[in-house]
């Protein structure tokens, strides 16, 4: 500075002053500025905003949403619409009705009158024969038959009597039949009474003889026996077996001299039915009660026959 001449201030002072000149003239164009800037404040008022400086950007109304409506048109609405018919409560509840008050059980359960054993099974009537025993000496009847069989050629055995009280069996004076004749045999062995003894040899030799020679060719050899003496009822109860008496034979088949066998059953072949009905037919009067094939689901494989007394003589064939 102390360089600095006077001649050189003065060279300086003329650009010194313009400078100075032209800056006070820029200050004077200058727009006045406020005293204190004005702070931003949040939440301000729409004519705060409205105030607010035009190169701050304003955002741009959005459209108008429908308001949903107020509280009170909703109610209003709802009132409008038609109510449900709802049955109004009772001012008291019914009160349940109460359950009879149930029996209670005994203690023991009282049985089921027990019934009768006569009524759990047919009654079975009492029979005149089921008193009969032996004597000390054989009747004069039984002795005759059993003369007349062996004039036929029977062979026989003489058996123990045969009782039972309880059930109400009894054949006093029984025979085992061996034969039916002479070369006609029986098998097996069975247990008759005389009389019908003597019915089945006579019946076999007199009729079934003469129809296996005229029917199927041949002489008979045997027959089989399906029963002869059983104790007990007849089938389904209600009264005693003629069985129970040796006074019943079922016939099961018969055999002949030649071998063939013929079955009795509900569908024979053709030449033996034909034999089978003839001996069938003819068994009605000799005995008092002839059954077979047809007659009932017991007798579908033989044919029964029997001597069971009937009123004025009479017969039951099936």
């Amino acid at each position: 500075m102390a360089a600095l001449t006077l001649h050189g201030l003065i060279r300086l002072a003329p650009p010194l002053a313009a400078a100075i000149l032209f800056a006070g003239a820029a200050l004077a164009q200058a727009p006045e500025l406020p005293e204190t800037v004005p702070v931003p404040e949040l939440n301000r008022s729409q004519s705060a905003q409205e105030a607010a400086p035009a190169d701050v950007p304003v955002p741009e109304p959005r459209p108008d949403v429908p308001k949903p409506p107020a509280t009170d048109t909703l109610n209003q609405q709802k009132s409008d619409q038609p109510k449900e018919a709802r049955p109004e409560p009772p001012a008291i509840a019914p009160t349940p009705r109460q359950k009879p008050d149930e029996a209670e059980p005994p203690a023991t359960a009282p049985k089921p009158p027990e019934k009768p054993a006569q009524a759990q099974e047919k009654e079975i009537p009492p029979d005149p024969r089921s008193a009969s025993v032996p004597q000390e000496k054989m009747p004069e009847e039984e002795l005759a038959c059993r003369r007349r069989l062996k004039s036929m050629g029977v062979d026989f055995e003489e058996r123990k009597a045969e009782h039972d009280a309880a059930v109400g069996c009894s054949i006093p004076y029984p025979i085992a039949l061996k034969t039916l004749g002479k070369s006609l045999d029986i098998s097996p062995e069975t247990e008759l009474n005389c009389q019908m003894a003597e019915a089945a040899a006579r019946f076999a030799i007199d009729i079934i003889q003469p129809a296996a020679k005229a029917e199927l060719g041949a002489n008979l050899k045997s027959v089989s026996q399906a029963s002869a003496f059983v104790c007990r009822p007849r089938h389904g109860g209600g009264k005693l077996s003629e069985h129970a008496f040796g006074n019943a034979l079922d016939i099961a088949s018969f055999t002949l001299s030649n071998g063939r066998k013929i079955d009795v059953g509900p569908v024979p072949p053709e030449k033996d039915a034909k034999f089978l009905n003839a001996v069938r037919k003819a068994a009605c009067g000799p005995f008092k009660t002839v059954l077979g094939p047809g007659s009932d689901a017991d007798h579908s494989l033989h044919l029964h026959l029997d001597l069971a007394p009937r009123r004025n003589g009479g017969t039951f064939c099936q």
